[in-house]
């Protein structure tokens, strides 16, 4: 909050997440102008906002004038690695089911109105789907998200139809790709928010039965033919059914 304005002050977190978020795999380093233009804020200002992220270690001010990262995040990356951290045994049905078909295995879960990776199994094909962990995807789109859908309510999904391209009349579409993943365990895409790209997944449910996240393989949708969506289907269901039976217990999403 800041000059006792809580709007102010919502405002003045969302910009400095905004600056944070440009911080990525293909771009770590930002001179102060060029991180301004990113996100479309005032110099002085964005200067102000790497100057507090600096104070808190969150940022780092090379000599030359570059920022980048600073290290007050390992510790935040420390207790995040410690509380998602996937058990072994649930490690190892990644790493066979990515072996078996030699696709990457990514295993999802809902934050708000997005998927976000946790986990991943390098598959051993050249071309294949590159998705880092902490990476985070919309959840109107791809097979995992329809997984993740499976026990929403019709509120979550009406909320992540307006996010969507698609408005508010993609609801109904959403609820029935939902429905149809729960009745036969299992979902698939095309190309739907990647061109090119396709995926398989399955839920993984808690103790009480249910969605906790949700185990995909994705890959070139040239690969992803319906011969062999008929043999990874029931392979990535009966993993997921293997790593649900290991009660992996993670914080829940709250309804968005």
């Amino acid at each position: 909050m800041l000059d006792g304005n809580p709007e102010v002050g919502v405002r003045s977190v969302q910009r400095a997440l905004a600056v944070l978020a440009q911080f990525d795999d293909h771009r770590a380093r930002w001179s102060v102008s060029d991180l301004a233009r990113a996100v479309g804020l005032p110099k002085t200002t964005t200067l102000r906002l790497v100057k507090t992220l600096e104070q808190s270690g969150l940022i780092w001010s090379d000599v030359d004038g570059q920022v980048s990262i600073g290290p007050g995040l390992l510790r935040w990356s420390r207790l995040a690695a410690d509380v998602w951290q996937l058990p072994q045994p649930a490690r190892q049905v990644m790493r066979e089911l990515a072996a078996q078909f030699g696709e990457t295995v990514n295993l999802y879960v809902r934050q708000s109105l997005s998927r976000v990776c946790v986990a991943r199994e390098e598959g051993t094909q050249a071309v294949r789907h590159v998705v880092q962990v902490g990476d985070s995807f919309p959840l109107w789109a791809g097979a995992s998200a329809y997984v993740l859908l499976i026990d929403a309510d019709r509120e979550l999904v009406a909320a992540v139809a307006r996010s969507s391209p698609k408005g508010q009349r993609f609801a109904s579409t959403l609820m029935q790709r939902a429905q149809r993943a729960a009745g036969r365990g299992w979902a698939q895409s095309h190309g739907e928010r990647e061109s090119g790209a396709s995926g398989v997944a399955a839920p993984v449910f808690d103790r009480p039965a249910r969605v906790l996240a949700a185990l995909a393989v994705g890959g070139p949708t040239s690969r992803f033919t319906r011969e062999r969506v008929d043999a990874l289907a029931p392979a990535v269901r009966d993993a997921a059914a293997q790593m649900s039976a290991l009660h992996i217990h993670w914080p829940r999403s709250a309804p968005a």
